[in-house]
């Protein structure tokens, strides 16, 4: 019996390869949104502060 099991090697690297490549490049875009998110909630948050204080509100 040869060592090649259900797919042959060959075959699962040219597969495999490009899957690897997608999720990479999902992950990718997964982190960038998560990073833009973060930055849009901290500019609101430094924006309400800003607005509260020049309203002289105080929130303690």
């Amino acid at each position: 019996m040869g060592g090649r099991g259900v797919i042959g090697d060959k075959w699962s690297s040219r597969i495999l390869w490009p899957l690897v490549i997608s999720f990479l490049g999902l992950y990718m875009v997964v982190v960038e949104r998560q990073l833009q998110n973060r930055e849009r909630m901290m500019a609101e948050g430094l924006k309400n502060t800003v607005a509260e204080v020049g309203t002289g509100t105080d929130n303690v």
